[in-house]
């Protein structure tokens, strides 16, 4: 379902996205389309959850590899961010030797930059795909050119989590009795105000808290799940599987609880700050 508090809607290549202060797309509502027009069925399928690809805007796409994918080698004409949520993708130089990513895994790949991207067999491999500016193209390795940036391919088991006793973001409330707390990895971008970044929630399963923005839209996806989720002004919960999607934006608040059997992982795009207060 896909639902929000409403002021209007638009349709993006197939997908209903409400411009809001608050939305929602859960995993089985998404609609896919190639990655690649021109592969056809050999293309990865996207799913958009926020913005359009195939416009210059910031968008957010869930990405699904067939069994065994592999792509020749390429470029993109701008850089998008990539976060594994199932399944071991490579993604490098197309001579480099096969470096599987598993999920909460995340890379970054610089436009311009000649490589190839892989799903392992039997993996079912899936990503979450952001750019913040578009539209994304696929183009042929003969057109590489240095924009200056660097890629970089970080594995899950090489994250580095911090706590409240590390950051700010994290509060508690009076209620609150747990000793158990969330922590964040900072994957891009600066925390400054008004700047963009990236960030990995990461929250113990069964904690419950309530995530804030600071009045740019927050954009949340669900990395590792599920988790429960109930939006400001809205008395029923969901349950948002891994490749779900919220947003929030101008007060809008939104209480997660963790129902993983371990652990849940939430990627969050933002500008500035954003606050997570444990109930």
């Amino acid at each position: 379902m896909i639902s929000s508090l409403l002021i209007a809607t638009t349709v993006m290549s197939g997908v209903v996205v409400a411009q809001t202060a608050s939305e929602v797309v859960e995993r089985s509502d998404i609609q896919f389309q190639p990655l690649n027009p021109a592969r056809g069925d050999a293309s990865p399928q996207a799913g958009v959850l926020w913005g359009d690809i195939k416009k210059d805007i910031p968008s957010g796409a869930l990405i699904v590899f067939a069994d065994g994918f592999s792509s020749p080698p390429h470029i993109h004409n701008i850089t998008y961010r990539a976060v594994v949520i199932s399944g071991a993708v490579h993604n490098d130089d197309p001579d480099a030797e096969s470096m599987w990513m598993g999920p909460g895994s995340f890379w970054t790949q610089p436009a311009g930059e000649t490589h190839i991207t892989a799903a392992a067999e039997g993996s079912k491999g899936t990503a979450f795909l952001e750019i913040l500016e578009g539209p994304y193209l696929v183009q042929p390795s003969e057109e590489a050119f240095d924009n200056g940036e660097r890629p970089v391919n970080v594995d899950a088991r090489n994250i580095v989590w911090l706590d409240s006793s590390d950051v700010t973001w994290f509060g508690q409330s009076g209620a609150s009795t747990s000793t158990d707390g969330p922590e964040m990895a900072f994957l891009w971008g600066s925390s400054q105000d008004n700047q963009k970044n990236g960030t990995i929630l990461k929250l113990p399963t069964g904690s419950t808290g309530e995530l804030y923005g600071n009045g740019s839209w927050l954009r949340a996806v669900v990395i590792q799940g599920p988790a429960n989720h109930q939006q400001t002004g809205e008395s029923g919960l969901k349950i948002l599987e891994s490749g779900s999607y919220f947003g929030l934006k101008d007060g809008a608040v939104h209480k997660v609880t963790c129902k993983a059997k371990t652990e849940c992982l939430i990627y969050v795009s933002t500008k500035g700050r954003y606050s997570f207060i444990q109930i």
